[in-house]
């Protein structure tokens, strides 16, 4: 049985929710929206930001934490039907993983106006928090889970409230270890389970996405052909969960990812999705249905206060790896990654020292690493050198950007 592996529905699910929000259309529908979405209590009470009902106070500084969870049941600890696992090509409800195979940090300044999404490959080797040692981030969802199943088990928890309460454990390890890797407090949390990702890319009436060859992949099912087109459901999982055949693995992987992103926030601000009531209600009820939030997150407020986003930037940005290829006594093959080197990458790209330890005279990381920003009008890339030995990279190095005014959203990707 082919294992599926997700990849971008959860940052998927979020801007759609946030860009519909922050441009300005069907706040009666928003309303809708934000009462019928799931929470959970994921958030330390040190990382809450502060309370307000007042839209016009200025957004503050603050890290959103977007995951992917590998799951075959719904928001609401249910199992997903046989027939929905058999239209994503997911196998039967025993072959989830609960493992966060996709995890994103968007930055927003204080002010709003402009946000980094910063990728973390899911094999990254890192210290799982709460002393698990070290592992592949994208197990610390897992361990943290399971680790509250045996122990609600044992308590007689059982059903659909069993697996809310070992999901909200699994996020809250998660959080701790992303926050200890990369040195940036996150204040909220979104998450959107395996049929997300199909629904709300159905929702929005398919993505333009652009190739640079044709490629066949057994393993994802991905068979498309090389240049432009327009994708959904379960062609759109292909395309962004294939990785077999890619020079850069997962690297690559999270280019589609991120070129899928850019391409889909286009097709959510235009004015033909947002004014179009069957369009509009598709997609509140495609992010009801996979996405839950952390509890004190309030929405409404949140993208009152981030219309600005619909013109500002957004940059998209992977960590610098230093091997795709390390082996581990536990983890099979993992992704190596220097948290030093990871914390001054990041500050660089959101103007803080995250690294006291890293030396100020370091300008950026020096493993491989890619950014790619886009506003609506233009598409900006970075390139340099290639990489030091030990990996490809979908983007090698760091440079000054360039930009071209009407450049594809997207580009085309491998």
């Amino acid at each position: 049985m082919v294992r599926w592996r997700p990849v971008a529905y959860t940052a998927l699910g979020l801007t759609s929710l946030v860009v519909l929000a922050a441009t300005g259309y069907g706040w009666t529908q928003l309303n809708r929206l934000t009462g019928g979405l799931a929470t959970a209590d994921v958030i330390e009470p040190a990382a809450q930001l502060p309370a307000t009902t007042d839209p016009s106070v200025p957004v503050p500084e603050q890290n959103i934490l977007l995951v992917g969870i590998d799951s075959r049941t719904d928001v609401q600890g249910r199992p997903l039907p046989q027939n929905v696992l058999d239209q994503l090509h997911a196998g039967d409800s025993t072959d989830g993983g609960d493992t966060t195979d996709t995890m994103i940090v968007v930055h927003i300044p204080a002010g709003g106006g402009s946000a980094t999404a910063i990728s973390i490959p899911r094999d990254s080797y890192v210290e799982v928090a709460r002393g698990y040692g070290k592992h592949k981030i994208n197990s610390a969802y897992s361990r943290g889970r399971q680790s509250a199943v045996n122990r609600l088990s044992a308590q007689g928890v059982q059903g659909p409230e069993l697996e809310r309460q070992a999901d909200v454990e699994g996020a809250r390890l998660a959080i701790q270890t992303v926050e200890q890797f990369t040195g940036l407090p996150i204040n909220h949390y979104a998450a959107v389970n395996l049929a997300g990702f199909a629904t709300i890319s159905l929702a929005v009436g398919g993505v333009p996405v652009c190739l640079k060859a044709a490629v066949h992949d057994s393993y994802s099912g991905a068979n498309f052909a090389a240049g432009e087109q327009t994708i959904s459901g379960t062609q759109a999982l292909a395309f962004v969960r294939q990785r077999h055949g890619l020079a850069g693995g997962d690297l690559d992987r999270i280019a589609r990812q991120q070129a899928f992103l850019s391409s889909m926030a286009k097709v959510v601000l235009d004015a033909g999705t947002l004014a179009n009531p069957s369009k509009l209600g598709a997609l509140i009820d495609a992010v009801q249905q996979s996405v839950v939030i952390d509890k004190g997150w309030n929405l409404l407020n949140f993208a009152k206060q981030l219309r600005s986003l619909s013109t500002g930037a957004l940059t998209f940005a992977t960590i610098p790896v230093q091997s795709v290829s390390l082996q581990t006594p536990y983890d099979g093959d993992a992704v190596k990654v220097d948290p030093g080197e990871v914390r001054s990458f990041v500050g660089n790209l959101i103007g803080e020292n995250l690294d006291r330890s890293a030396s100020s005279s370091s300008p950026r990381a020096t493993g491989s690493s890619s950014i790619a920003r886009t506003d609506g009008v233009s598409a900006h890339t970075t390139e340099s050198s290639p990489p030091p030995s030990g990996g490809p990279s979908s983007t090698p190095g760091t440079a000054n950007s360039t930009s071209g005014r009407g450049a594809d959203l997207t580009g085309c990707v491998n």
